[in-house]
């Protein structure tokens, strides 16, 4: 290996996959991309953030959470057997399923939020396909070896020890795509009673075609595909660029400062020639998991992961320069430095218009601060995200767990009995909403002399009785209520039904109307 003058490093053999100035036809082969472990703070940023994603999604349905002896004790549980969702001390019934359409409408206006902010993060470092992507990739790098080693065994012929390696990482992606789609199945039941059923093999169907299922996506989408779901699968890319403006955070070669770029830096300034700090090595795109270059600029392809900014600070470090030749900068700012270093768009890009005499950037330069990214757009979406969370938790905090709904009989609509007096029949619904037993009082209000007796309820006719309901349950009642016909004033009269927790918490009241003939007046 010859010889580097200080002022270099080796360049990495590395062309970038996917390119914004050349584009591949739709139907293309597919190239393989073959990314070179980074390491930097942004890919530490990343390994906590697939640790912590990775340990939610796998930890979570074995979590207890204790509701008492009559409601199951999973933290997060979707049970669809007896339509609940449970969520620590949160329960939600069908009919709460706008709290769920207010989640999802947060998560719309959170990824709004991020991408205007701080670009395509969600893409870069919390993204299922990102996370997993990353989770096959260290496997990869541990049996393969890095890039270099991974490109050779690819393009060598079938040795025996490429025969032993390749079907050890198919068989650890195999491993890790069933643990994905077994843990998915989880979260719909108790998972120390499903899991225990599926080894033995006597769990519902569905449960095994669901884990075959998601294993395989999770297979193909994480080990095979990769780049390629972000490219042509997601539409992300494609909106994004509707929440991007001048002032949003994005990964950004600054050539205001990389142009002209050598990898002979002593000789072009002997020469007498302008010379930018990017050395031409190609760490950028051999460490990108999408195969792109991002000194071409801002590109569909790019998730904003940053392992680019990580691969080239080391560079700039080893050269003794300045680190964020590539980094997180705004549109304005960039604009700004490139106006700087082109003199107003005079010249072509002359390192020397951004430097003082002893070598330090110009005061002139812009620089990112936090304040720019607080603008009307950041606070309108914010104000939108607040309120509707702020929405729905006033709407969880006062809801009422104990409701109410009554059916008038419409078959018949009324019975005469034999002293005169009128009966209506009711179906009257008590939902109990508490994973705990309660006694409610059934009572009649605003109907003088009228009296009620429910089927089942072994009680004289009175204007209140009281019933247990069930845990969690719906209880229906067969009511009459019976109004003597001297008491009758008109053929539709209103009167409420009210129920009470025998406890005194909660209470719920319907309006209905009790029919008579005419000649009962």
């Amino acid at each position: 290996m010859p010889v580097l003058e200080k002022t270099q490093v080796a360049p990495h053999a590395a062309e970038q996959v996917n390119s914004a100035k050349t584009r591949q036809p739709l139907y293309a082969a597919r190239k393989k991309i073959f990314p070179k472990r980074a390491s930097g703070r942004f890919r530490q940023f990343k390994w906590l953030v697939m640790a912590i994603t990775l340990g939610i999604y796998y930890l979570t349905p074995w979590l207890r959470w204790d509701r008492g002896p009559f409601a199951p004790d999973q933290a997060v549980l979707l049970d669809l057997a007896n339509r609940r969702f449970y969520f620590f001390f949160v329960e939600i019934w069908p009919q709460e399923f706008y709290y769920v359409a207010g989640l999802l409408m947060m998560a719309g206006i959170g990824l709004f939020l991020i991408t205007s902010t701080v670009g395509r993060a969600w893409c870069g470092y919390t993204c299922p396909q990102t996370v997993w992507v990353d989770l096959f990739l260290v496997v990869e790098r541990a049996i393969e070896g890095d890039r270099n080693a991974r490109m050779k065994l690819d393009a060598g012929p079938w040795t025996m020890r490429k025969l032993v390696l390749r079907p050890t990482k198919h068989a650890i992606w195999l491993v890790i795509a069933a643990a994905t789609g077994g843990s998915w199945i989880f979260y719909f039941a108790d998972a120390p009673t499903l899991a225990g059923e599926v080894f033995r093999g006597i769990a519902a169907p569905v449960a095994y075609v669901t884990i075959a299922v998601l294993t395989a996506t999770t297979y193909t989408i994480g080990g095979l595909m990769r780049e390629q779901v972000c490219t042509y699968m997601c539409p992300w890319p494609r909106i994004q660029a509707a929440m991007l403006d001048e002032n949003s955070l994005t990964v950004t070669y600054n050539d205001w400062r990389g142009e002209p770029r050598s990898r002979h830096t002593k000789k072009a300034l002997a020469a007498g020639q302008p010379v930018g700090d990017c050395v031409d090595c190609n760490a950028c795109v051999a460490v990108c998991p999408m195969g792109i270059d991002i000194r071409d600029g801002q590109q569909l392809e790019c998730i904003t992961c940053a392992l680019c900014i990580d691969a080239c600070d080391g560079v700039m470090e080893k050269l003794g320069r300045e680190r964020g030749l590539i980094s997180y900068a705004t549109l304005s700012d960039y604009n700004a430095n490139m106006a700087l270093a082109t003199a107003g768009s005079t010249t072509p890009v002359n390192p020397a218009l951004i430097r003082t005499a002893n070598g330090t950037f110009s005061d002139g330069l812009a620089h990112f601060h936090l304040r720019k990214i607080f603008r009307l757009r950041t606070f309108i979406y914010l104000g939108a995200w607040s309120a509707v969370g702020l929405a729905l938790l006033i709407s969880l905090l006062t809801r009422e767990r104990l409701e109410l709904n009554v059916l008038h009989d419409r078959n018949p609509q009324f019975v005469t009995l034999s002293d005169g007096s009128i009966r209506n029949g009711y179906t009257v619904k008590l939902l109990n909403m508490i994973p705990e037993p309660r006694t409610i009082v059934v009572t009649l209000q605003g109907f003088p002399g009228a009296e009620m007796s429910a089927v089942g309820i072994e009680l004289p006719p009175a204007r209140s009785f009281d019933t247990l309901v069930e845990p969690d349950r719906l209880k229906v009642l067969k009511v009459f209520v019976r109004q003597p016909a001297g008491q009758i004033e008109g053929i539709a009269q209103s009167f409420k039904f009210r129920i009470e927790d025998k406890a005194g918490l909660e209470s719920a009241e319907y309006t209905a109307t009790f029919n008579a003939p005419e000649i009962a007046r």
